[in-house]
């Protein structure tokens, strides 16, 4: 029994770890158009996105009910099953997390999750219904869904305003992006700190602490909402930039259009049950946002490897977690061997991106790391738009000497 409370201990000290990396992974799905437009400095921001992550940890528990019910089967499932799950989410976000890739924390767990499930009790325990209605179409959906609200709402947006004031229809839409930044700190802890909630009370129903079909208990709650308002406080400032600066231009006007957006989507989805990507969902809103704009670009080739990251998730964590329940599966070594591996990669990763800072004071610089110019459709489209009207003639102008030019070439007599 205390080696069994020890192993129990150990998988909600990690989903709480976990949680940590969700807030500070997250981060940028609040507030990163907030700061990258000026509308809040960069520590404000985080302070007020971790205060609403938290609040909203308590608005529902239906998307950990999806979590610890319904994606896999809860008997057979050992705590160590779990812990495994956890060490290949973690692994992931940490390593998108170095390189400041908006990948999905969600799907990182539910990929870590089905791996390690499948290696201890076969595909079996996972329930493939669940997995395609509850996962996998809204990861496709949502993206779509925000990017078209969020192209439209600016459209709508810049029409409404194009008679106004600028400098005061400006401040209006910063002090509305602020308000829709809230609104999606508060629907991040209604989505994304529930998911932690169901792993831990699906370890609790493993280890026989609670009943089959339980509720998360309020201790389960109030740590997972604490643990991701602390990751969220801190800022995950590479991904940040990637999403604020990287990806496209924002005005004020766009980024009150992309995070009402994603704001609507993730609470309907949380409504629902649907365990979807706070992600997904304002990346979407903010691509459809940069192409709401008139001139308005997306940085093609930094969203084709944020694209790529989306659909190695679910099978890289899978990856991880189902190697690490067949170590775990070696007895109580095999679990301390897992566990000095996560202790050892993390310290690792974090080692590896002190080479290059990026927090509060450079967040928002133009030259992020991963940014890139326009991609060849915008490139190409550049090249067969005729010139405005004089360029020809001046460029020609330009290249005929003057008469009384030095530097012009000897005339040849005829």
């Amino acid at each position: 029994m205390e080696s069994f409370s020890l192993i129990l201990a150990i998988v909600v000290v990690t989903a709480l770890a976990f949680d940590f990396t969700n807030g500070f992974h997250d981060t940028a799905n609040a507030m990163a158009t907030t700061i990258s437009t000026g509308a809040l400095r960069p520590k404000v921001a985080v302070a007020m996105s971790a205060v609403l992550n938290l609040v909203g940890a308590f608005l529902s528990v239906e998307v950990a009910n999806t979590i610890s019910k319904g994606l896999v089967d809860e008997a057979g499932i050992r705590p160590e099953v779990i812990f495994a799950a956890l060490v290949g989410a973690i692994l992931w976000n940490l390593l998108t997390w170095l390189v400041g890739l908006p990948s999905s924390s969600s799907h990182a767990l539910m990929g870590g999750l089905i791996g390690a499930t499948v290696a201890s009790a076969g595909f079996g325990a996972v329930h493939g219904d669940v997995l395609v209605t509850k996962v996998l179409i809204p990861a496709i959906a949502a993206p779509l869904v925000a990017g078209l609200a969020a192209m439209f709402a600016t459209r709508l947006t810049y029409r409404m305003g194009r008679n106004a004031d600028g400098k005061a229809s400006e401040k209006g839409y910063r002090a509305g992006q602020i308000a829709s930044a809230g609104l999606v700190s508060l629907a991040h802890g209604t989505n994304d700190a529930q998911k932690t909630m169901g792993i831990i009370t699906l370890a609790l129903v493993a280890g026989g602490t609670l009943a089959p079909d339980s509720d998360p208990p309020m201790w389960v709650i109030l740590s997972a909402g604490i643990a991701i308002a602390l990751g969220t406080y801190l800022g995950g400032w590479r991904i940040i930039r990637t999403m604020g600066k990287g990806l496209t231009d924002l005005q004020p006007q766009q980024g009150f259009a992309a995070q009402t957006s994603a704001a609507t989507v993730i609470l309907a989805s949380s409504h629902l049950g649907f365990s979807l990507s706070t992600t997904h969902s304002v990346s979407g809103s903010v691509m459809g946002a940069g192409l709401g704009r008139k001139g308005g670009v997306v940085r093609w080739s930094t969203a084709t490897r944020m694209f790529v990251a989306w659909g190695l998730t679910l099978p890289a964590a899978a990856l991880v977690a189902a190697i690490a329940e067949w170590v775990c599966g070696f007895g109580s070594w095999g679990t301390a061997v897992v566990a000095v591996f996560l202790i050892a990669s993390s310290a690792a990763i974090w080692k590896i991106s002190r080479r290059e800072v990026v927090d509060h004071t450079n967040v928002n610089d133009h030259e992020a790391p991963g940014a890139e110019p326009a991609g060849v459709v915008t490139q190409a489209m550049a090249a067969v738009t005729p010139p405005p009207a004089g360029t020809v003639s001046d460029a020609l102008a330009a290249t005929i000497p003057a008469p009384n030019d030095p530097a012009s070439p000897a005339r040849t007599s005829v």
